[in-house]
């Protein structure tokens, strides 16, 4: 079971939470049949992330051979085979047309948009698996755009209007962690020796200046929708405090990425990371109180 765990990343899934972002924003986290709507939308965005991954895994087999991580991918080290991998992504995509086009009562009126999201968000990851993650800065914002895309299915599947704030922070905050990670990658390949095509248009340099500026123009983002006219009066004015919780968030992610050169994977931070763990609870509660125990 294990392996095939690892073939559909799933720990990868964390990200799929930005689903929930409108949701959560919103105040009616408490609502079961917006809740259920998430959570159907979570599931079908986590089922097709996982068809994008063994296409990917499928296709770059002997170039993970070659990495010093990525060889014991399931597919790279062959403890799956490629007609099982195929097999299971048909089963896949199957489950995903099947529950799309089971959930018109759940979704409603907003079913096509969602599907639209979905179908983009698909097709967009094969153009990047294939050639786009090739291109520099276009691979980058891809990876941000497709966090958009969650947030946007989010709102599309619960009918709750996003904010252009929030979309332009969830963009800037997943470029942070996708140039954060060809940082990584850079550094691994100075280590190693080895380098891949993925990585052509980047030095460190470069990396670190573009990290600098997408932390700093995520943390006005977050400071602007925190100030926001609409987010002030749904919320208490108090909710601009959290900003601070924030800051500290992105001061440790520089930290481990320009100092400890610790982010190839983003996510690992998330489960590993003391620091940044305590600091999103913190952060968390913090926004709670504000939206459902405001006065």
């Amino acid at each position: 079971m294990t392996k095939y765990l690892k073939l559909l990343r799933v720990e990868q899934w964390v990200k799929n939470l930005f689903v929930f972002a409108p949701l959560f924003f919103s105040g009616n986290i408490t609502n079961v049949d917006l809740l259920t709507r998430s959570i159907l939308a979570f599931i079908i965005f986590s089922l097709t992330a996982s068809s994008i991954y063994i296409i990917n895994d499928y296709s770059d087999i002997e170039s993970d051979r070659k990495h010093p991580q990525k060889k014991d991918r399931p597919l790279a080290s062959g403890v799956i085979s490629k007609v099982t991998a195929k097999i299971i992504l048909g089963i896949l995509l199957a489950i995903v047309v099947t529950i799309v086009f089971s959930a018109k009562d759940y979704f409603g009126d907003h079913l096509w948009k969602f599907s639209a999201i979905i179908s983009f968000y698909f097709v967009m990851n094969l153009a990047y698996t294939f050639k786009l993650k090739h291109v520099a800065i276009v691979d980058v914002c891809i990876i941000a755009i497709g966090f958009v895309l969650r947030v946007l299915a989010g709102g599309y599947a619960t009918g709750i209007l996003i904010s252009q704030w929030a979309i332009l922070l969830t963009f800037v905050l997943a470029l942070v962690l996708a140039i954060g990670k060809r940082r990584g990658e850079l550094i691994n390949a100075q280590i190693s020796g080895r380098t891949r095509k993925s990585l052509d248009g980047y030095n460190v340099q470069f990396a670190d200046i573009a990290l600098s500026i997408s932390c700093a123009l995520a943390i006005v983002c977050y400071l602007m929708f925190t100030l926001s006219p609409e987010v002030q009066q749904k919320f208490h004015p108090r909710v601009f405090y959290t900003v601070f919780f924030v800051v500290f968030a992105f001061l440790r992610y520089l930290q481990q990425t320009l100092v400890y050169n610790k982010t190839e994977s983003p996510t690992k931070i998330i489960y590993k990371d003391r620091y940044i763990q305590v600091t999103m609870v913190l952060w968390l509660v913090a926004f709670l109180l504000q939206i459902y125990f405001k006065k």
